[in-house]
């Protein structure tokens, strides 16, 4: 299992997983649903106390993901495989671009 915090401008949002059986799972931190009800990080999932789930990574972190030379060289890199999607976005996207960030979390290995 592979978890991230995610962050929306600089608050913690809640946290993704992709868990063992390779389903997605993202879901809203208690508090920011009490203290940011109408900060969704998008559009497609508004803030809610159930968590969302999918058999993909959502489009929304999909999307945060970079395309083309620049994930060639993120792929190289930290040696992942382009079809890693839960990889690169743990590993590419704790910096990125606009008001969404993705922060690994240590696994017990890396504890």
């Amino acid at each position: 299992m592979r978890q991230g915090d995610v962050f929306y401008k600089d608050h913690f949002a809640g946290v993704i997983t992709e868990t063992n059986d390779g389903e997605y799972v993202f879901q809203y931190d208690e508090q920011y649903i009490e203290n940011h009800p109408d900060s969704f990080i998008t559009f497609t999932m508004p803030v809610r106390k159930k968590p969302y789930r999918e058999k993909r990574l959502f489009p929304f972190f999909e999307g945060l993901i970079p395309e083309g030379w620049l994930l060639d060289i993120a792929s190289k890199n930290w040696k992942i495989n382009q079809n890693d999607r839960m990889g690169l976005l743990l590993a590419c996207c704790e910096n990125c671009i606009g008001a969404v960030s993705v922060k690994p979390k240590p696994t017990h290995d890396e504890e």
